[in-house]
C-alpha cells in the first residue's frame, strides 16, 4: 500500500479469515495490540482498536461463532519500593462484567503475591508507569508478567494520578458517593493505579457505563493462592498441547449446559479456590444433592440447555448495541425459570432447607410481579413473536397506534394490488399466479411476469394497455399506471412501517435494559446451578465415582486421601489407573519423600494429589474412595523445568526462581509439591542444595510436602527424627517409594505403579533406557561403569554393614577420607590377584588355599583399618 519510502506491506483477507487473526491476537497469544483504520489513499482513520484485557470493540468479532469462555481483566500497578521490601497498589478493571476494584499488599523481589493475584483475576493486560523500565526490579516484573501470560502497557506517569477519582468513580459506580470515597481512602497507592485504568479504558467517554460499575476491595487472602508453575503443573486450566479436553482439569469439570455463562464461572472458580469450610461445605452439599437425585439433575440440565448466554446479553443491552432478538433470547431464557423453580421445589432431600433459601427463594423474588414478570407482558406484548419461526424479529403491530394504522394501510394496499393481478389476468384471459405472476421488491418495484411463451398470444394487449419493462430468458416483466400508483404507494407506506419499527425497537430495548440488574442477578445464580450441576454430573457419571472430601480448618486435621486418582489421567481411554492412599499426618508423615525408578508413578502421585486438594476447594467432589482434607491456603508447586531461553533463563535457573518463591512465600497452612529439584547442576551441589530445601521445610516452613527425588541418601532425613540431639531433630519426616519389580531371570522390569512404605535404594535408569530401545552395547557399557561406581562408592561399602540395613538409612560416611583410600588400595589390589589366578590350571584344593592366603593378608591389613573391617 502507498509507494515510496511510506509503502507499507499488506495482504488481502476474507472476513472469516479476519475473525481467525483477531482471535489469534486477542484470545491466544495475548501480546499484542489490534487496530482496524477505515479510508483510502492517505486518508485513513482509527475506528477501534482492542488489546487482550479491553477486548470490548471487537466482541461481535470474536464471539460471533464462538462462546465467551473467560472475562479479561486489565491490572494496574503502582510500585513502592522500601527497605522492608515492596508495597504493591493494584488496580483492576473487569470491563464484561463492569467491575473495578483496589488491592494493597506487601510483597517480596519475586513478586510472589502479585503473581498469585495476576492468577486468580485472569489479568490479559498490565498498565505500568513508564518511569519504573529504569529500575532494577522491572526485568522482575516482566518475568512474572510473561509467566502469566500478561501484556505490558506501558503509561505516563501522569496518569496515574488521585485527582478528581471519587468523582469520576461516583459517576460510574452504584451505590453513594460516601461508600465510594470510604474504600479509596483506606489505600495509599491503589487509587494512583485505578486512575491510570479509568483514563486507558476511556470508561467516563461512554455514558452507558454511568451507575452500572461496582466498586471492591479485592483481598489476596479470600481465595487459595496459585502462581503460574502450580496452574501450568496441576494443568488446571487447558492449553493449545493438549491432546484432548481431558488434559485439564478444566476440560475434564467442563460439563456445564448454558452458552458461555457456566464456562466463565467454572474459569473463574478454578482459578480462586475458597479458604471459608463453611462456603466449601455449601457448594459440597448441593453437589451432593444433585448427585444424590438422578431426577432432579436431568430435570435441571434439560432446562438449563436452553438458557442463553444471559451475561452477555445483558452487556449489550446496558452497551445500545442489542437489537430486538437480544430482548427475544432473554424472554426464551425467563420462561424456563418456573421449570426450574418448579424442579427445585420439589426435592425433599435432606438438603431442601438450603436449597430453598440458597437458591429458590431469589428465583421467586426475581419472577414476581414487579420483576421479571413485566418483562415478560412487555416481550408479549410488544414482539411479534409468530414470526420467530422464520427468523424475523418485528414489533407486533398492536403495541403501537401508529404501527397498527400503517399496518391497515399496507393490508389495504395489498388486497387493491391483489384485486388489480386478478382483474388483469381477466383482462389478458391468462391464469392467475399460474401464467400471470407478480413480483414484488424487483428493481421497478411491483411488476406482472410472463414467459416468453405466453408473451406471442397477447403481444397486441402487451403494446398497447401496458409498459414492457424488460423482456429476459426467464421471461417478460411489464406494469401499467394503476400497478405503477400502488406499487409507489405501498412501497412509501412499508419505509413508515419499517422507520416506526426502528423507533420501537429502540424504545422496547431501552425498556429491557431497566431489568439488567434482575438480569445480573439471575446469570449468577443461573452459571453457579450450571457449574454446580457439571461437577455431580462428572462425579457420578465415572466409571469409578467420585467421593464427598470432610473438610477441615487449616489448623486442625490432617490431609488423608485414601484410593486417590489423578481424574485427568484416569479419564483417558487406554488408561488402567492404580489409586494409591496418601496420608500427610501431622508429626508422623508431614513431609514425604518419595524414591524409585522414573516412569515409576511418581509424579503423578504427588500432582494428583495438589489436584484433589483443589478439586475439593472449588467444591468439588473427588477422585478417591475417601477423603479428609485440612484446607490449605496455596499451593506451591516445582514439577518439570522448561528452558526459558527467551528471557535468558536456563533450566536450572528456573528451577531455582521458583523453588525460592516457595521459600518465600509458603506457610505452615500450604502445601509444596517439588518433583526432581537439583538435578540440573553437579551431583553434589544438587544434593547440597536438595538436602538444604528440604531441611529448611521442615524446620521452618512446616508445610505439608511431597517430595520426589532421585537422589536416595535423602531418605536419612527421615531418621534424624531418631537424633538424640534436641536442636537437631526433625518431626514428621516419612519415606515412600513406588513399587517395582525385576525378574531375576530376564532382568526385565515391570512397573507396579504402587506408592508404599519405606525407601528405594535404586532408580532402574538403565532399565528406563532399554524401555527406549538403546543399543545392546550402550546398555550393557552402563551397567559395567554403574558397578563399578557403586563397587568402589565409599558410601555403597558403608552400607554394608548389616546394622545399618534398615528402611530410608542414611549414608552416613564414618570413616577418615585417609582411612578409606588406603583401605580402598589394599582391597583393589587383593581382588586383583585373585583375578589374576591361573584357575582353570589349578584343581579346587589349591585354588582353596591361594584365596586363603589372600584372604589372612588381608585380614592383617585390616587390624589397622577400620573400613577394610567393614568390607570383611
Amino acid at each position: 500500500m502507498g509507494s515510496g519510502s511510506n509503502a507499507l506491506s499488506s495482504v488481502s483477507v476474507s472476513r472469516n479469515m479476519f475473525e481467525t487473526i483477531a482471535r489469534d491476537l486477542l484470545l491466544e497469544r495475548t501480546d499484542h495490540t489490534l487496530e482496524v483504520y477505515e479510508g483510502s489513499g492517505s486518508n485513513w482513520r482509527l475506528v477501534k482498536s482492542g488489546t487482550p484485557g479491553n477486548i470490548g470493540s471487537f466482541e461481535d468479532v470474536l464471539f460471533a461463532n464462538s462462546e465467551m469462555q473467560d472475562s479479561p481483566v486489565v491490572v494496574a500497578l503502582s510500585l513502592n519500593f522500601r527497605e522492608s521490601g515492596c508495597t504493591v497498589g493494584l488496580g483492576f478493571v473487569g470491563l464484561t462484567k463492569r467491575l473495578l476494584g483496589m488491592a494493597e499488599f506487601l510483597d517480596d523481589s519475586h513478586f510472589t503475591n502479585l503473581e498469585s493475584a495476576l492468577v486468580a483475576l485472569g489479568c490479559k493486560e498490565c498498565l505500568v508507569s513508564i518511569e519504573r523500565r529504569k529500575s532494577i526490579e522491572y526485568k522482575m516484573l516482566c518475568d512474572v508478567l510473561t509467566k502469566c501470560g500478561v501484556m505490558l502497557t506501558e503509561r505516563k506517569k501522569s496518569e496515574f494520578k488521585t485527582r478528581d477519582l471519587v468523582q469520576d468513580l461516583g459517576r460510574l459506580v452504584k451505590g453513594s458517593i460516601e461508600a465510594v470515597q470510604d474504600l479509596v481512602s483506606g489505600f495509599e497507592f491503589a487509587p494512583g493505579a485505578l486512575g491510570a485504568l479509568l483514563s486507558y479504558a476511556e470508561l467516563l467517554a461512554d455514558e452507558s457505563n454511568y451507575g452500572n460499575y461496582t466498586l471492591r476491595r479485592y483481598n489476596l487472602d479470600s481465595y487459595m493462592r496459585l502462581d503460574s508453575a502450580a496452574m501450568r503443573a496441576l494443568n488446571v486450566l487447558e492449553s493449545k498441547t493438549d491432546a484432548n479436553k481431558n488434559f485439564s482439569l478444566f476440560g475434564l469439570m467442563n460439563r456445564t449446559c448454558t452458552a458461555g455463562m457456566g464456562k466463565r464461572l467454572l474459569h473463574m472458580w478454578l482459578k480462586q479456590p475458597l479458604l471459608d469450610v463453611k462456603e466449601i461445605n455449601l457448594r459440597l452439599d448441593v453437589v451432593q444433592a444433585f448427585v444424590e437425585d438422578t431426577v432432579l439433575r436431568q430435570d435441571l440440565r434439560q432446562h438449563l440447555k436452553r438458557m442463553s448466554d444471559i451475561e452477555r446479553l445483558v452487556h449489550n443491552l446496558q452497551k445500545r448495541r442489542a437489537g430486538l432478538q437480544h430482548v427475544v433470547k432473554l424472554y426464551q431464557s425467563s420462561i424456563r425459570l418456573p421449570y426450574i423453580k418448579g424442579a427445585l421445589d420439589r426435592y425433599d432431600g435432606q438438603f431442601s432447607s438450603m436449597m430453598k433459601s440458597r437458591y429458590l427463594k431469589d428465583l421467586e423474588l426475581w419472577t414476581g410481579v414487579d420483576r421479571l414478570n413485566k418483562f415478560i407482558e412487555l416481550v408479549e406484548t410488544a414482539v411479534d413473536l409468530d414470526h420467530l419461526e422464520n427468523g424475523e424479529y418485528m414489533i407486533s403491530s398492536s403495541y403501537d397506534t401508529a404501527l397498527s394504522e400503517l399496518k391497515e394501510k399496507q393490508e389495504l394496499l395489498e388486497s387493491q394490488i391483489h384485486n388489480l393481478h386478478k382483474q388483469t389476468a381477466d383482462d389478458l384471459d391468462l391464469h392467475i399466479d399460474k401464467t400471470l405472476k407478480l413480483d414484488k421488491g424487483t428493481q421497478f418495484g411491483h411488476v406482472f411476469r410472463i414467459t416468453k411463451k405466453e408473451e406471442p398470444k397477447i403481444r397486441k394487449k402487451l403494446n398497447t394497455q401496458f409498459i414492457v419493462l424488460e423482456t429476459r430468458k426467464d421471461g417478460v416483466k411489464f406494469t401499467n399506471t394503476k400497478l405503477k400508483k400502488l406499487g409507489d404507494k405501498y412501497q412509501q407506506i412499508l419505509e413508515d412501517y419499517k422507520s416506526c419499527q426502528k423507533q420501537l425497537v429502540i424504545k422496547v430495548v431501552e425498556i429491557a435494559a431497566t431489568f439488567s440488574e434482575v438480569f445480573e442477578s439471575l446469570a449468577a445464580l443461573i452459571s453457579e446451578l450450571d457449574v454446580l450441576l457439571s461437577f455431580a454430573d462428572l462425579a457420578s457419571s465415572c466409571p469409578t465415582p467420585y467421593t464427598r472430601p470432610d473438610i477441615t480448618s487449616s489448623d486442625e486435621g490432617d490431609i488423608i486421601l485414601e484410593g486417590c486418582r489423578h481424574p485427568c489421567v484416569e479419564a483417558q481411554d487406554w488408561v488402567n489407573f492404580i489409586p494409591n492412599d496418601c496420608k500427610l499426618i501431622r508429626g508422623k508423615s508431614w513431609f514425604q519423600i518419595i524414591t524409585g525408578p522414573n516412569m515409576g508413578g511418581k509424579s503423578t502421585f504427588i500432582r494428583q494429589v495438589g489436584v484433589n486438594i483443589l478439586m475439593a476447594q472449588v467444591g468439588c467432589f473427588v477422585p478417591c474412595d475417601k477423603a479428609s482434607i485440612s484446607v490449605r491456603d496455596c499451593i506451591f508447586a516445582r514439577v518439570g523445568a522448561g528452558d526459558c531461553q527467551l528471557r535468558g533463563v536456563s533450566t536450572f535457573m528456573q528451577e531455582m526462581l521458583e523453588t525460592a518463591s516457595i521459600l518465600k512465600g509458603a506457610t505452615d497452612k500450604s502445601l509444596i509439591i517439588i518433583d526432581e529439584l537439583g538435578r540440573g547442576t553437579s551431583t553434589y551441589d544438587g544434593f547440597g542444595l536438595a538436602w538444604a530445601i528440604c531441611e529448611h521445610i521442615v524446620d521452618v516452613i512446616k508445610a505439608p510436602t511431597l517430595f520426589a527425588t532421585h537422589f536416595h541418601e535423602l531418605t536419612a532425613l527421615a531418621h534424624e527424627n531418631g537424633s538424640n540431639d534436641q536442636h537437631k531433630q526433625i518431626v514428621g519426616v516419612a519415606n515412600y517409594h513406588v513399587s517395582a519389580h525385576i525378574d531375576a531371570s530376564t532382568r526385565k522390569l515391570t512397573m507396579l505403579y504402587k506408592v508404599e512404605p519405606g525407601a528405594c535404594d535404586q532408580s532402574f535408569g538403565i532399565h528406563v533406557a532399554e524401555f527406549a530401545n538403546f543399543p545392546e552395547s550402550v546398555v550393557a557399557l552402563a551397567r559395567e561403569k554403574a558397578a563399578e561406581l557403586e563397587d568402589f562408592s565409599p558410601s555403597a561399602i558403608s552400607l554394608i554393614d548389616s546394622s545399618v540395613e534398615e528402611v530410608g538409612s542414611k549414608r552416613k560416611r564414618v570413616f577418615e577420607s585417609d582411612d578409606m583410600s588406603k583401605g580402598a588400595a589394599k582391597a583393589r589390589q587383593i581382588l586383583e590377584a585373585f583375578v589374576a589366578l591361573p584357575l582353570e590350571t589349578m584343581d579346587k584344593t589349591q585354588a582353596m588355599q591361594e584365596v586363603r592366603k589372600l584372604k589372612d593378608n588381608l585380614e592383617k591389613d585390616a587390624q589397622n583399618c577400620l573400613w577394610l573391617q567393614k568390607f570383611l
